[in-house]
């Protein structure tokens, strides 16, 4: 099962919103929302909530990405989150995230007994390609037991 997959069975919002998986790497994740009328706002775009969805989902994959083989001794949880509403977004939007510190320098933190906290960016774009939105995501791995 994907990435995409896990979070889609998984993760009841992300079924809701019809979110498409479109990359799932360590490096990237690249997440779509489809246009859709029960998700609008009051001026035809994409809901600021179902953005923020977008965008902490994208954060979410990217994280299992990047730290998936650590499952057995961590759980990733999202510490806080802040998003920017930049332009009017119309139609699909796509999220890409990335990795704001190395994995393995995160790792190391989690196997010297530390709870890493480590920050996901996130640009959630229209189909021409301008940024309608950017936010921040805060992970972290806490230890299990």
């Amino acid at each position: 099962m994907s990435i995409g997959e896990m979070l889609a069975a998984t993760v009841p919002m992300a079924r809701t919103l019809n979110l498409q998986f479109l990359e799932t790497t360590p490096e990237r994740a690249v997440v779509s929302l489809p246009d859709q009328p029960d998700y609008h706002n009051h001026v035809g775009g994409p809901h600021a909530g179902a953005m923020f969805t977008l965008g902490e989902s994208a954060s979410g994959a990217i994280v299992l990405a990047a730290f998936g083989d650590q499952l057995s001794r961590a759980v990733p949880l999202a510490v806080s989150a802040e998003i920017s509403y930049k332009k009017l977004a119309m139609g699909p939007v796509t999220a890409t995230a990335t990795l704001g510190r190395p994995a393995p320098e995160v790792v190391a933190e989690l196997d010297q007994g530390r709870r890493p906290e480590f920050p996901v960016t996130i640009e959630i774009r229209r189909e021409d390609g301008a940024v309608t939105g950017e936010m921040t995501v805060t992970w972290t791995l806490r230890p299990n037991g």
